[in-house]
C-alpha cells in the first residue's frame, strides 16, 4: 500500500489506479470494515487526525478529481461523507523520498513521464498535505 503524499498529477496511469484502490482499502481499514492491512504503516498520519475517516476521504477526493481531469471513470460514490478542512502535516523530507521513490517507477514504467518530471525540482504536494522541515518519516519503510 502506498498513500503518497506526492499531488496525483504526477502519476502515470498506472501509479494513479493503484492509489484509487489501496487508498478505498486504507478507507475500510479506517472504518473497520476489512480485517487486513489494520497496521500497515501508511495509516499512522491519518489515525493520528480527529476524524481519520473523513481525513481518508478528502485524500480520496482529490484522486477522484485528477481522475476525472484525465478522463478516467472512477466511481466517486465509493468515497465516504464529509470532509476536513484543515491539512495533514507532512514533512519535507517525506515528500523528497516519496519523489525519488516515483521517479524510480516511472523510469522502468513510463519514459516519457519520467523524462518530464526528473527536471522537477520542487514537486507539488496532495492537497491534504501541508509541509514542514523534517526527514523522513519513521513509519516509511527503507
Amino acid at each position: 500500500m502506498r498513500i503518497w503524499t506526492i499531488h496525483p498529477r504526477y502519476l502515470d496511469a498506472k501509479g494513479l489506479v493503484a492509489l484509487w484502490r489501496e487508498s478505498l482499502l486504507a478507507q475500510k481499514v479506517l472504518q473497520g470494515r476489512t480485517r487486513g492491512y489494520r497496521n500497515h504503516p501508511q495509516l499512522i498520519r491519518f489515525r493520528k487526525e480527529i476524524d481519520p475517516v473523513k481525513t481518508m476521504a478528502t485524500y480520496l477526493h482529490a484522486i477522484y478529481e485528477e481522475a476525472l481531469k484525465r478522463g478516467y471513470q472512477f466511481d466517486g460514490s465509493k468515497i465516504t461523507k464529509g470532509r476536513v478542512m484543515g491539512k495533514v502535516y507532512e514533512t519535507r523530507g517525506q515528500l523528497k523520498h516519496e519523489w525519488s521513490h516515483l521517479l524510480k517507477k516511472l523510469k522502468t514504467r513510463d519514459a516519457a513521464r519520467f523524462d518530464q518530471l526528473i527536471k522537477l525540482k520542487r514537486p507539488r504536494v496532495h492537497p491534504l498535505f501541508k509541509l514542514k522541515p523534517g526527514g523522513r518519516q519513521e513509519w516509511e519503510r527503507a
